[in-house]
């Protein structure tokens, strides 16, 4: 597996804080490699190291609760300050209790974590500042390409708008092979992550706003907008029922919702928002008849790009007219339109009209998966192949 580099040196200004350090993401992004990654370096320098994997059946009966696991870790212990590494840990009755008991007794701990709860308002107040977090997604297309790489193998543009970038499936030489295991990976994350977590009696309303949604990546959309929907699907559904069902979906990093920023009001719009999914395969594997969706994909992509590239992220409400990305970093602001191809005169019109009124001084980027350069002296083109090889917006990768 690849040294995920752009996550580790985030985490290794805190491996001697007294700082809870947690690692959280989707299921099967990689947070157990970086942890293992993390561990691997500092025991470079220490053996006193305990590492608990709570997936793993064997380690939660000899570790049933936090008490245990206090237990345990006094007993295997060497003298000195230890470091603790705890894979899945929220599995675990008092698994926090346990974490900040532990944190006092010159440990450094480090946590993974598939669900945000880990995060919630209540735990944020009972560590009253006593963690730090850091979020892992699936590869971007710079890391599926080294990683390609180091399996012989390789990976095409296109390949990566439909397939994503969750690590494991790269492993599987052929297509069928891949949307078996993903299709696999959705059923766990959906069943037992939510269905099971939460107890979700309507499984079916559930399941039916769970498709809807995934396929409806880089969509505006209103909590309403998705009742009416599964309500003509399914029957009875209630906008309550929806907040709280799409409030699931967020906490296990299966999608992200993004507010729209208002040039009128120069403000958030909070009743308007945009999904995203975590990864365009959770899209890709409920198309029929491999009629993937290229289009939303693409912005989707785009958009899980400037995440990781650390800007932060709005919809643009440019006077009416949508502008797919306002992106800012420090002092700098970009607006970013997204289109698979402007080749046809309609398109090339609506998609450089977006930027219309728009401060001429500004930075405007239209990224296509077209070849030509369709850049003006107000917008900047960027091809998508060549943008999935920057750093930042400004700056391509030198290797």
């Amino acid at each position: 597996m690849i040294q995920r580099e752009h996550y580790i040196k985030q985490v290794r200004a805190f491996y001697d804080s007294d700082l809870i350090k947690i690692i959280t993401g989707i299921r099967r992004c990689g947070k157990s490699v970086i942890l293992e990654q993390i561990m691997t370096e500092i025991s470079e320098k220490t053996d006193n190291i305990i590492y608990l994997n709570f997936e793993d059946r064997r380690t939660v009966a000899k570790v049933s609760n936090g008490y245990a696991l206090i237990d345990y870790v006094e007993a295997n212990r060497k003298q000195g300050r230890c470091y603790l590494f705890f894979d899945e840990i929220q599995v675990l009755d008092g698994w926090s209790e346990a974490c900040k008991t532990l944190r006092l007794c010159d440990c450094s701990v480090f946590i993974t974590g598939s669900n945000s709860k880990l995060l919630s308002g209540e735990f944020a107040r009972e560590l009253s500042g006593r963690y730090v977090a850091f979020r892992v997604r699936p590869f971007v297309y710079k890391e599926l390409m080294q990683y390609a790489k180091e399996l012989g193998r390789e990976v095409s543009v296109t390949d990566y708008l439909v397939w994503g970038g969750f690590p494991k499936r790269i492993e599987f030489a052929d297509t069928e092979s891949q949307r078996r295991y993903l299709c696999d990976l959705d059923d766990t994350i959906v069943v037992n992550d939510l269905l099971n977590r939460y107890k979700i009696r309507k499984e079916g309303l559930f399941r039916s706003l769970v498709d809807y949604v995934l396929r409806s990546n880089s969509r505006i959309f209103s909590s309403k907008s998705i009742r009416d929907y599964v309500k003509r699907e399914y029957g009875s559904c209630s906008v309550n029922t929806v907040t709280k069902y799409l409030g699931y979906l967020e906490e296990a990093y299966i999608i992200e919702s993004v507010k729209q920023y208002s040039t009128k009001t120069k403000a958030l719009l909070n009743f308007y928002e945009k999904i995203y999914n975590a990864d365009v395969a959770l899209n890709s594997i409920r198309c029929p008849d491999n009629r993937y969706d290229l289009s939303h994909n693409m912005e989707n992509i785009v958009y899980n790009e400037l995440i990781y590239m650390g800007y932060n992220v709005f919809v643009y409400n440019n006077g009416g007219k949508e502008i797919d990305f306002l992106a800012q970093k420090g002092n700098k602001r970009y607006y970013v339109q997204v289109a698979y191809s402007v080749e046809e005169e309609k398109a090339y019109a609506r998609e450089f009209g977006a930027f219309a009124g728009v401060d001429a001084l500004s930075q405007k980027i239209l990224i296509t998966n077209d070849e030509l350069d369709y850049s003006t002296s107000l917008v900047k083109h960027i091809r998508l192949k060549d943008f999935l090889g920057y750093a930042d917006l400004d700056t391509r990768y030198s290797d």
